[in-house]
């Protein structure tokens, strides 16, 4: 863990090269060292590497706090102030996002810093002598899988992005490559990151001292995930083709597992802080530390309600994590995932998320939780197999993977649960029981808003999130949704840079 966590000096200079004061583009600070300068050594390399994994962390970016633009825009969690922040975080979840909103600019930054930051890397570590050459090339493999990671986000939720894969050292090369590729160019980007990290001699599983580094479990997982989105995303003749990749990618992550079964690891100890760094089932995971103020994780504090003690010894005055109606009847009955997700707070009387907890005593009063935050586990590849084989029309194999997931949580098959007449009535398709089985084994792991914009193109989009019972979310509009709400808009500083070439989405 020690590699996570040592103090960070090739942030300031990659900070100081990397200013986004106008645009993501704009990386020239001429107070700044060079970057030529500030990389002469193999240490050097290896201290700006930890700085691109730090990017990861923020909440702007894919770090735990993220869930604005993935489980807040989706059906699960609802921002339900409408004043605080200008409403700005309301917008989110009242499908009511303005091309200004100072959040969306932030999410925007915050995706392509670790983009900047392996680029700078990539760019001079073929100067800087090795002891090993598979140092060097495990390196180059991390910082492509990490660049390719970070646009997969991008052009999920923005479509269209700008496709930057080298250092910019003048205003003129940076301006040159202010607009916007076509979604199907980053996918193939995506793809080539991808492929190249498979050949760069990472191991199959990372060992506990070094969790949360890039293994090939994780780059063949999303591998299979990049595949997956645009067989349905995309669609047209090569969707069949995408599918087939997507299921060859996912099962070579599948086969990679150190575990026989997904039932023989617990769903508790998932989320258990002591268990975070031998788990099987994690794959890849952002690192946090407990009892430190600066490295710790706040999910379990931030979470927890008034009265409550099930999170964190953090004494809240807060309604703690909230949820919808819509997401709480989502869960049957019977499933043990429910009472472990989520609790009735009396104090607040209404539910509260309790899926994240570390209610030790290193944590302490002030919350300090040592909660990692998962990006990639089994139960979301495997269900991910079940949606390939699926769009492959191999029902036999959907259901096989579909069931693998059900089992684990003790509830009964998929064969045994199309004799329940409620379940059918609420998943008429193996498509939506897929979907629902994702929803409650993922809640609040930031999936939901990816997935149903896997799951449906624009229009059903819309005409699943307005099928819902508004009751269900509170003040948030569900009236407001449109097919512009697929993506989310460009923001509007980047777009002003070039109205032409950074073209704003439809309907904003």
């Amino acid at each position: 863990m020690r590699n996570i966590f040592l103090p960070i000096i090739a942030i300031v200079l990659i900070v100081s090269i990397s200013s986004c004061s106008k645009t993501f583009l704009d990386q020239t600070n001429p107070n700044g060292v060079s970057v030529d300068n500030g990389y002469q050594t193999e240490t050097d390399i290896a201290t700006g590497v930890y700085g691109v994994y730090q990017a990861l962390r923020s909440s702007n970016c894919v770090g735990e706090g993220a869930q604005l633009w993935t489980d807040d825009r989706a059906d699960d969690v609802n921002t339900t102030d409408n004043q605080s922040n200008n409403g700005e975080p309301f917008q989110f979840t009242a499908f009511s996002l303005v091309a200004s909103n100072s959040y969306l600019q932030s999410h925007w930054t915050a995706l392509y810093a670790p983009i900047s930051r392996a680029n700078i890397i990539l760019s001079v570590i073929d100067k800087i002598p090795f002891a090993s050459s598979l140092t060097k090339t495990q390196y180059i493999a991390e910082m492509k899988f990490i660049r390719a990671y970070m646009y997969f986000n991008l052009v999920r939720e923005f479509g269209d992005v700008p496709l930057v894969t080298e250092r910019l050292t003048s205003t003129e090369k940076a301006t040159a490559l202010t607009f916007r590729a076509k979604r199907e160019v980053v996918y193939a980007q995506i793809i080539a990151d991808l492929k190249d990290a498979l050949n760069g001699g990472l191991p199959i599983v990372q060992p506990a001292a070094t969790k949360g580094r890039v293994s090939l479990q994780a780059i063949n997982a999303v591998l299979g995930q990049v595949y997956l989105t645009m067989a349905t995303s995309l669609g047209g003749t090569t969707a069949t083709d995408n599918f087939t990749n997507a299921k060859n990618y996912l099962l070579a992550c599948f086969n990679q597992k150190t575990f026989t079964n997904l039932s023989d690891i617990p769903f508790a100890d998932v989320f258990d802080v002591n268990k975070k760094s031998t788990n099987a089932e994690i794959i890849f995971q952002i690192v946090y530390k407990q009892g430190d103020a600066t490295y710790s994780s706040s999910l379990a504090r931030s979470n927890q309600a008034k009265g409550e003690t099930i999170n964190s010894l953090f004494v809240s005055q807060g309604a703690g994590g909230l949820l919808t109606k819509d997401l709480l009847n989502e869960f049957e009955a019977t499933d043990p995932r429910l009472a472990f997700s989520v609790k009735y707070a009396p104090a607040v009387a209404g539910y509260y998320i309790t899926k994240f907890r570390d209610a030790s005593a290193t944590a302490s009063t002030l919350g300090y939780g040592g909660n990692d935050w998962i990006l990639i586990r089994y139960a979301d590849v495997i269900l991910n197999l079940s949606e390939a084989y699926l769009g492959l029309a191999d029902n036999v194999n959907a259901i096989k993977y579909l069931d693998m997931v059900r089992a684990r949580a003790a509830m009964p098959s998929y064969a045994t649960m199309l004799l329940n007449a409620n379940y059918v009535l609420n998943y008429p398709t193996l498509k939506l029981a897929i979907l629902h089985e994702r929803r409650v084994e993922l809640a609040f792991e930031h999936h939901r808003w990816h997935d149903l914009t896997r799951f449906f193109n624009a229009t059903e989009l819309v005409a699943y999130i307005k099928s819902k019972n508004q009751a269900n979310y509170d003040n948030s509009p569900l009236s407001n949704c449109t097919t512009k709400d697929y993506f989310f808009p460009i923001p509007f500083n980047e777009y002003k840079l070039d109205p032409v070439l950074m073209y704003q989405n439809p309907g904003y």
